[in-house]
């Protein structure tokens, strides 16, 4: 099983690059064999690229994610497909959604996607992330590694079965 966690978002808005924080951090941990991480930073359509051709049975994006709740707060969504947009005149503000459509118009399958997503507090100009973003980077990790963990888990599970009835 292949599995890619992508870190998006951009760096020089405070906490929108909570995904390149979550990601620089796995890079400095111990994963499970299979589980590649890469920093896609603002790269949306470098990201469709490595999800059409990449060959992953399930990609775990990191990024920040409005959602109204209380700042530095983690979900795990499971995007789907939106709509292509008919200019990538601004690709660096590629939605997961628009990922995942560009993806399908590129002829590639993504897989399984998660999304691992923290509650921003400040996304103005500027190259720290908020307190409370910045004291959920590591719980963020820990998150990404326990649904990796999981998700190669299942495979395992559900290749046993199917060897059980081909027994």
């Amino acid at each position: 099983m292949r599995i890619l966690v992508a870190g998006v978002g951009n760096v020089f808005l405070g906490d929108d690059g909570f995904g390149v924080a979550v990601a620089g951090h796995l890079a400095r941990t111990d994963l499970p064999g299979g589980v590649e991480v890469k920093d896609f930073g603002i790269r949306g359509v470098h990201l469709a690229y490595e999800l059409t051709g990449g060959g992953y049975d399930v990609t775990i994006l990191v990024d920040a994610v409005s959602r109204d709740g209380p700042p530095g707060i983690l979900y795990v969504l499971e995007p789907s497909a939106g709509d292509v947009p008919r200019s990538f005149a601004d690709a660096h503000s590629m939605t997961p959604e628009t990922v995942l459509s560009l993806v399908g118009v590129l002829g590639g399958e993504a897989g399984r996607v998660l999304l691992v997503g923290c509650q921003p507090a400040d996304t103005s100009p500027g190259m720290r992330l908020s307190p409370p973003v910045a004291d959920a980077v590591a719980r963020a990790a820990d998150l990404v590694v326990e649904l990796a963990g999981q998700q190669i888990a299942m495979a395992l599970a559900t290749a046993g079965h199917e060897e059980e009835r081909t027994c």
